[in-house]
């Protein structure tokens, strides 16, 4: 592979490591918790600290295919950076919500809610990545640097609950 093609991916892949890595933390912290309450592995026990953690990885799980696909769309369609940016913001509020499930239920409320916004803004990329390429192949016109700069000035908007 060469290096303009591995330079165009790279933030895409750092932060789908991460994401391998906040799995396995969500994997090992279901694990403990099973053990904790009975000694006998993944059976399901029934403790209400156990369903909350056993809830938590499986809502994360669900959403993760959904994450990876648009973080990818976005950043191959549209533009590295911001994708790479959001992601990684998706990841902490991943992280604030599978830890606030461990509390109250109502403390991961707020992290599901961003995480929402932060899927949308990588699905809205991967669309103006897609009118994009069509607008250059029926019309000749290029907006590509006007989204990449539209998507950089938005990206930081992302931090504002």
């Amino acid at each position: 592979m060469d290096q303009e093609t591995l330079g165009s991916i790279v933030l895409l892949a750092i932060v789908t490591l991460i994401s391998v890595v906040q799995n396995a933390f969500f994997a090992s912290k279901l694990e403990h918790e099973s053990k904790h309450c009975n000694g006998k592995g993944f059976q399901r026990p029934g403790s209400s600290a156990f369903d909350r953690v056993y809830t938590a990885n499986q809502n994360c799980g669900h959403a993760y295919p959904t994450f990876l696909a648009v973080l990818w769309c976005a950043g191959l369609l549209c533009s590295q950076a911001p994708a790479a940016f959001a992601g990684l913001m998706y990841l902490f509020v991943r992280q604030k919500y599978f830890v606030g499930y461990l509390g109250e239920r109502t403390q991961s409320t707020p992290g599901y809610l961003f995480g929402k916004r932060i899927i949308l803004f990588l699905f809205l990329m991967s669309v103006a990545g897609i009118l994009n390429y069509y607008l250059i192949f029926f019309f000749g016109s290029d907006f590509e640097m006007y989204i990449k700069t539209i998507t950089s000035a938005i990206s930081p908007l992302l931090l504002i609950p």
